[in-house]
């Protein structure tokens, strides 16, 4: 097209010109390594589906059914649903910032209801004296203290909040209020920095947003099936709440509000809870708050074995479980097999020893990956998921049509350590941890 003068469209018919399709190499394209972790993490994910179907047939049970059915449980909020949903909202849940976060298994989480002007500093300074305690890291520890502090009402003011993501990373840090000495109840919101260079919708500038809700209760979570928190649905209460808590203990503090920043909306969080908002985005300016120490906001630290992320040794951990299980689960089954079929007692003997020999040297093998695995190579994790994820699907396959109770405790308690070692190995974080290992030795050898 040709120039127009101002007021006058084009002069000549528009055209479109297709740009070249742009073809990577063929090695690039294909990334076979990921490939095949790719098929690992979804036959992983099959094969929990499938001991969760396998528990719950097992369940039907009545001398076991609470115990198998307690397992169906665990296994399907904690295990399969989480998997599930990460890998179909990779598909349909946009990773670009629409105001809201996400949760690990990537539902969308609480919205962002509260952004700030200011340092990390200055919000330690602020929060602290308004009244509010910097929550612990989620550990073990803290884990398991927040439960026992549910369950017995015990006071946990710096109880834990769950990991939310908000530009791919969790909150840098998380303050609350508890309720009446109720680690159930209680006020909190999540603080995230904000890229370098990175400007609101609208084109503000800020430096944290946050997301602050009201734990009433706790109950299930709608989309998991996990035992969480769950959060009053009248989220701008809560914004308002810490709005108000923050400039009563410190005068200075001004506050802007992007009016109709989102339209108003209901909807519902992770945990399956609704929310209501009305759309409104308060920054609070803490920019010339006076300046004081703030205590130190204490960080899980990663600490021994290597520093390797916990899947990694939960995987190895539960192979070595399993491992010990297997010749108390196998060899009685093969000999009682035996005895059915009325085979010789000499020839007994010979399959038994065949089938030592047999064990003997796969476990040699298994264990062999099992210590390269824990040393970083990502050959042998991949090797080591072929040999178990494979047949434990096919096993598993066959097991899932067998009527209840006529699998041993010992048989499905030894196959479960599998399925879930299979399941944290071929997680991303040993993935990426196997990765990193790798360019590490790389760049050292150069």
């Amino acid at each position: 097209m040709t120039d127009s003068p101002r007021g006058h469209g084009p002069l000549t018919p528009p055209t479109y010109s297709p740009p070249a399709k742009v073809r990577e190499p063929l090695l690039r394209r294909l990334r076979l390594g990921t490939e095949i972790d790719n098929l690992f993490f979804a036959l992983a994910s099959l094969s929990v589906l499938l001991l969760a179907a396998v528990l719950f047939r097992q369940g039907l049970r009545l001398s076991w059914s609470m115990v198998y059915l307690i397992g169906f449980w665990l296994v399907l909020a904690y295990v399969a649903l989480p998997r599930v949903h990460w890998m179909l909202t990779r598909i349909y849940v946009p990773d670009y910032f629409v105001g809201r976060t996400h949760t690990t298994d990537g539902l969308l989480g609480d919205p962002v209801n509260l952004a700030v002007r200011g340092t990390a500093g200055e919000i330690h300074a602020a929060m602290q004296r308004a009244g509010w305690t910097p929550a612990d890291p989620v550990t073990l520890r803290s884990a398991g203290r927040i439960v026992t502090s549910s369950l017995l009402r015990r006071s946990y003011p710096e109880a834990p909040v769950s990991p939310l993501l908000l530009f791919g990373q969790r909150q840098a840090f998380a303050y609350q209020q508890e309720v009446e000495g109720n680690p159930a109840r209680r006020h909190h919101v999540r603080f995230w920095p904000t890229p370098d260079g990175w400007l609101l919708p609208g084109g503000e500038r800020v430096d944290f947003l946050a997301a602050g809700t009201y734990d009433r209760s706790v109950g299930l979570s709608l989309f998991t099936l996990q035992v969480t928190h769950k959060i009053d649905a009248d989220i701008d209460a809560e914004r308002d709440y810490i709005l108000a808590s923050v400039r009563y203990a410190n005068p200075s503090v001004a506050t802007t509000v992007l009016t109709g920043f989102s339209t108003g909306y209901h909807s519902r969080n992770g945990g399956g809870d609704q929310v209501r908002t009305d759309g409104d985005l308060p920054i609070l300016e803490l920019t010339d708050l006076p300046a004081s120490p703030a205590p130190a906001i204490p960080v899980a630290h990663e600490h021994g074995l290597g520093a390797r992320p916990p899947a990694v040794v939960a995987g190895v951990v539960l192979i070595l479980l399993a491992a010990v299980l297997d010749p108390f689960t196998y060899l009685p089954a093969a000999a009682q097999a035996m005895s059915d079929a009325h085979v010789a007692a000499d020839e007994v003997a010979v399959v038994l020893a065949t089938l030592v020999v047999v064990f003997g040297v796969f476990y040699l093998v298994l264990f062999l990956l099992l210590a390269l695995t824990f040393r970083g190579h990502g050959w042998a994790r991949r090797l080591l998921l072929a040999a178990l994820t494979f047949q434990l699907v096919v096993q598993l396959s066959g097991w899932v049509t067998l009527p209840a109770g006529s699998l041993s405790v010992l048989a499905i308690v030894g196959t479960s350590f599998y399925v879930l070692a299979v399941y944290a190995l071929s997680s991303l974080a040993a993935r990426d941890w196997t990765a990193h290992h790798l360019r590490s030795a790389a760049d050292g050898s150069r």
